[in-house]
This record gives C-alpha cells, sequence and structure tokens, in this order.
C-alpha cells in the first residue's frame, strides 16, 4: 500500500470512528431492480443453474438460421448465432478494443476444459470488461482489487444476499477453479482496459415498458413512457438486438432513475449527507479509483447496488468489506440507490481512440 493510499485510509477510518453507527447490516428487503427479480426471495430459494455453454441445438432452434452468418457495424469478423451463444469459446468483434484474449478468457480457467458448464471469463465480463446489469464490469479496475475478488470468492466469502442469482455460484465456482497464476492473468488483462463511458443516465417518473427476464435483465417491450418507476432503478439496452442477441461489446444503455436521486446521490457521495463520508476520500478525488481501491464512477448502478446491499447483508465479505461495513452502516436503501444513480451518472473520461 503506497503512503497515499495510507493516508487517505487512515483519514476515511478517523471521520468513520467518529459518526454514531445505528446498525451493521439491514433488514430492509432485497431492492428487487437489482437482482433482477420481481419477488423476494422464499425460504429454501437457490440458483437455478444456468444453460451450460454448448453447440447442441435447443428446443425452438431453427437449425439453418442459428447457423447463418451475422456481422456488426464497424467489425470485420462474422459469427452464427451458434457461435455466438458458445460462451466455452468466446467470440470477438472488436479485437482492437482490448489486450490480446488470453485462452483463460476465451475458454475458461484450464482444470476445467471440458467440463460442462465452464466459460471463458469474458463471456459475461465480455472481452472489453464492460461486462452487463447482471455481473461485474472489471475493466480499468486495479490488479489487487481483482485478484482479492477471485479470492474471496473462491473461499467463500463472497456471495449474493439473493440466493437466486444464478451467476453467483457460477463464478465461485469458477474462482475456485482458477489458479493464483490464471488470477493474475485476468486482472492484468482487464486492468490495462481503460473504463469508459456505456450508459445514459436519466431521471425520470415515467419509462417505457419493460420486460424483466428473471435473474438476468430489463429489455424495453415498448416505447412509449408509460410504465412507473416506482423507486427503482432500471437498465436496459439502447438496442436489445445488438447487446443481447448478437452481444456487440460497444452497443449502449439506457439508465432510468428516479426523479431527484441524481441532486441526492451527489450530496451522499461529496459531502456524506451528516450519513456517511465522502467517497473520494478513499476511492479518489474522480472517483475512478486510488491504488488498490476500486472505481465507482460511471459503473453500471444494478452492480454496484448488490454490492452495497450484499455487503449490509453480510453475505459480501473479506478484505476491504471491515472498512466499507462501518461506511454504510446508517445508509438504507433509498440512499444507496441515491448514491448509485449518482455514480453511474458520472462520464469517465475517453480513452484514446475510445468509441463513445
Amino acid at each position: 500500500m503506497n503512503q497515499q493510499i495510507g493516508v487517505a485510509l487512515l483519514f476515511g477510518l478517523s471521520v468513520i470512528a467518529g459518526m454514531s453507527v445505528t446498525q451493521a447490516q439491514t433488514d430492509e428487503p432485497i431492492p428487487l431492480w437489482a437482482y433482477a427479480w420481481s419477488t423476494q426471495p422464499q425460504p429454501g430459494d437457490t440458483a437455478r443453474p444456468q444453460i451450460p455453454p454448448s453447440r447442441d441445438l435447443r428446443p425452438g432452434d431453427d437449425p439453418v438460421e442459428i447457423h447463418k452468418m451475422i456481422t456488426v457495424e464497424g467489425s470485420s469478423a462474422s459469427y452464427s448465432r451458434m457461435d455466438i451463444r458458445d460462451s466455452s469459446n468466446v467470440i470477438d468483434w472488436f479485437p482492437g478494443d482490448h489486450p490480446p484474449m488470453t485462452d483463460l478468457m476465451r475458454h475458461g480457467p484450464a482444470s476445467l476444459i471440458g467440463v460442462p458448464g465452464v466459460r471463458g471469463c469474458a463471456s459475461c465480463h465480455l472481452p472489453n470488461g464492460k461486462g452487463r446489469p447482471e455481473n461485474a464490469p472489471p475493466a480499468g479496475q486495479p490488479v489487487e482489487y481483482t485478484i482479492q475478488q477471485l479470492k474471496d470468492m473462491r473461499d467463500g466469502l463472497r456471495y449474493s444476499a439473493d440466493p437466486r442469482k444464478p451467476n453467483s455460484p457460477t463464478m465461485n465456482w469458477l474462482a475456485a477453479a482458477m489458479t493464483d497464476e490464471e488470477m493474475q492473468e485476468a486482472a492484468e488483462y482487464f486492468a490495462e482496459i481503460p473504463w469508459t463511458r456505456w450508459m445514459y443516465v436519466v431521471e425520470a417518473d415515467l419509462i417505457p415498458e419493460m420486460h424483466l427476464e428473471e435473474g438476468n435483465m430489463y429489455v424495453n417491450a415498448g416505447t412509449e413512457a408509460m410504465e412507473p418507476l416506482a423507486g427503482r432503478i432500471v437498465e436496459s439496452p439502447v438496442d436489445e438486438h445488438q447487446a443481447n442477441y448478437i452481444r456487440d461489446p460497444r452497443s449502449p444503455w439506457n439508465v432510468y432513475v428516479p426523479v431527484g436521486s441524481l441532486a441526492k446521490g451527489e450530496e451522499l457521495v461529496a459531502n456524506g449527507a451528516g450519513k456517511t463520508i465522502q467517497c473520494g476520500i478513499c476511492h479518489g478525488s474522480d472517483l475512478m479509483g486510488l491504488g488498490a481501491i476500486p472505481g465507482i464512477a460511471g459503473r453500471s448502478p444494478s452492480y454496484m447496488m448488490r454490492q452495497l446491499y450484499d455487503m449490509k447483508k453480510g453475505t459480501r465479505n473479506g478484505t476491504g468489506v471491515a472498512l466499507m461495513k462501518p461506511v454504510i452502516a446508517n445508509l438504507n436503501v433509498e440512499d444507496m440507490t441515491n448514491i448509485v444513480a449518482y455514480l453511474a451518472s458520472i462520464v469517465p473520461p475517453p480513452a484514446p481512440n475510445d468509441v463513445q
């Protein structure tokens, strides 16, 4: 830990020590929008197994259409739908947007090659590390941070507060199969990719009608603003066909946040609002990270909300979380919603040759 980080943490800890902490964990219900569910989990609920990568036909597949080649604007590559959904051999529309993909990125941990269910890191997190609302966006995060998260997952210290979340046990299984060298490789790969903008945040009372793919994501079911947002944050692809069907990693996202949430979130983030400390003390003045501490600006609010809620609920633990728990102890779900809404609205600096 360098001197700058040490000073920041010491100052942050001194502020935390002077605060009145009211609770360590939360009894508030799960913020369903962040976990992509419409109902609260019930006792005994578990995650349904994810569909394992396979090139077999599924019910409803057209055996001709699924093998037709598809292209994406700006890419010289072409793939079939069968190629696109084979997450054990990840496709790459834009190889110039990131470092060369390794076998780990394309196929997954070496110890699991050939095992049903194994998938490459880039299948969910995308080759450019942007991820999607249902998983993590590791691009631009510090090497030390990413390695620690993989170790925490491997050691059972980090899992979802919603037991139905399907990719949480998958990620823990994959992390447990990774060698230390593979963890280092993955962390270095994603750290090399600058975090850049790909979300457009707008405050709204009414949003286009949405279809919720349970446990996964929201997609537009209409175009007219007619569905009450009702305190949620909703992320949906600007073009569902590009983002979901073709998995174009450049395809952007709309983010609908409650009216007034950006100003309230900014006050909490910048000044603490009497409930917490300034996020910039540890995460950097631009909130893009500081040393081994992760960046939090411009990232998926669904992902960010899950992390805050999981910490409050006690299902995310490990190195660093002990420092976060007193920071979020006085925050309720509405506060955290406002915080992640504001953080999502921060536009990261463009990278060289960035596609905005």
